[in-house]
């Protein structure tokens, strides 16, 4: 399945029955599997073909905890994993985007130089009909994640190779100011545990879709 079958299959949830409404497509998958890099790829290639804004990203990073509720609840050591996210907080704003078709609705994101959540870094406009939102654990089977998944039209599950992740998560690590030895024990001490949980998660989705083959930068955007 190449990118232009994947651009394809998301135009498609902009047509048929129920097109009139804001359709949000959902992708889950472990940590470095491709996901905010093939999100954000759709957006822009649904962007270019049905004009600015007619498509929006929104992140689940965007609701990490602080690294200061991190230490108050003695989680630090285990960011990325789910008791970590404003799983409720992101539930509520996917219901607001998916209901909401007057205001501008503003996103939160999570920025990797700084290894914090950042307010209002992407918008849903009004006029965006398809909102593309992806994360480890949107296909996690424990409260509150099938809310969210009540609110997506489909669900994908991005897969990539152990050792194609495992060497991407180094490589952010590396980028986020982690040494080697340092990045390699979290990739196994940490992101390891947490994909293994959301692999579980990959029969509630809709299908599966290959991490894409786009170029990323350190951080694992998207070089667009």
């Amino acid at each position: 399945m190449n990118e232009d079958t994947l651009i394809t299959l998301a135009l498609g949830l902009l047509r048929g029955p129920g097109s009139n409404a804001r359709a949000i497509l959902g992708l889950a998958g472990p940590p470095g599997a491709g996901k905010s890099t093939l999100a954000r790829y759709l957006v822009a290639e649904v962007e270019r073909r049905e004009g600015p804004g007619s498509a929006a990203y929104l992140p689940l990073d965007g609701f990490h905890l602080s690294a200061a509720q991190l230490e108050r609840l003695g989680l630090a050591h285990r960011k990325g994993a789910p008791a970590t996210f404003d799983a409720h907080g992101y539930v509520a704003l996917l219901r607001r985007v998916a209901a909401d078709r007057f205001q501008p609705i503003y996103v939160p994101d999570f920025d990797r130089r700084l290894d914090e959540p950042v307010a209002a870094r992407h918008v849903v406009l009004p006029q965006a009909r398809l909102v593309v939102t992806e994360g480890n654990y949107l296909a996690a089977a424990e409260h509150p994640w099938p809310d969210a998944r009540r609110l997506m039209r489909e669900l994908w599950y991005v897969d990539a190779d152990d050792s194609l992740r495992e060497e991407r998560l180094v490589e952010r690590h590396r980028a986020g100011g982690r040494d080697e030895a340092t990045a390699r024990q979290w990739v196994t001490g940490n992101d390891h545990p947490n994909g293994e949980y959301v692999k579980a998660g990959r029969s509630l989705c809709t299908r599966t879709v290959p991490g894409t083959g786009l170029p990323q930068t350190p951080d694992g955007r998207s070089v667009l």
